[in-house]
């Protein structure tokens, strides 16, 4: 099927003693929810417990979430568990559900957003993943209603790593750009770009040219663009 089966068979062991019927059961089980051939080797490359797992309390209580919770039409059922194949080897009654209540009291109202752009925050865990975020950005001077709405206005937020992506961005955003919350707050997406290859060489682009630019135009711009704005703040200066 495509699947690389020495990282299949260490990630899952249990395949060692799976019958082929058991096997041949599960891929007929997807397929009848919309899922192609095509698909297969990179959800179970991503998820081989999927190939153990039981169609009656594992699989079906997903794709009765997906229908009864975010309202997924079957016919889209391919393309939300293309875009988080983890969602097959998640627990509804401890992720899946707990996740969306929490997302929805934070403000998550477009069940459609959630399902087909970000159905990786319900895979998350509300404990060790998505409440240390939000505490993260408290931290840094936020307040909790801040903090929400950054969220809320880019959920990427949430999958970033504090360690390797917030602190080193944030640290540097303060100790070397002088940067203000104000500018975070309206611009969340700076913790989305690379610290090596866009922020770092922008800033000191910019620094060069003694040019002030906003956030969001230094760092969202295409590389002809930049050089652009650098050119007509210098003209204007």
């Amino acid at each position: 099927m495509g699947i690389d089966s020495g990282k299949a068979l260490s990630l899952n062991p249990t395949l060692h003693t799976t019958s082929l019927e058991s096997l041949n059961s599960i891929i007929s089980f997807l397929q009848s929810k919309g899922i192609h051939q095509k698909d297969f080797p990179r959800i179970f490359g991503m998820c081989p417990k999927i190939l153990t797992s039981n169609i009656k309390t594992d699989l079906n209580p997903v794709f009765s979430f997906l229908s009864q919770y975010l309202n997924v039409p079957e016919n889209n059922y391919r393309k939300v568990i293309n875009k988080c194949p983890r969602l097959l080897t998640s627990s509804v009654r401890d992720q899946l559900i707990p996740a969306l209540f929490y997302l929805q009291r934070l403000g998550f109202k477009d069940l459609e957003a959630l399902a087909y752009q970000d159905p990786v925050l319900l895979v998350s865990s509300v404990e060790h993943t998505l409440i240390p975020k939000l505490k993260f950005l408290e931290s840094i001077g936020f307040s909790s209603n801040e903090a929400k709405g950054m969220v809320l206005r880019c959920p990427g937020l949430f999958t970033f790593s504090i360690e390797n992506n917030y602190k080193p961005k944030f640290e540097y955003f303060r100790d070397e750009m002088n940067g203000d919350l104000q500018e975070l707050k309206e611009f969340p997406q700076f913790f989305a770009f690379s610290l090596e290859k866009r922020i770092k060489p922008r800033h000191v682009e910019v620094m060069r040219s003694g040019v002030k630019l906003p956030l969001a135009e230094m760092l969202k711009s295409t590389d002809e663009e930049f050089k652009e704005l650098l050119r007509n703040n210098e003209a204007k200066s």
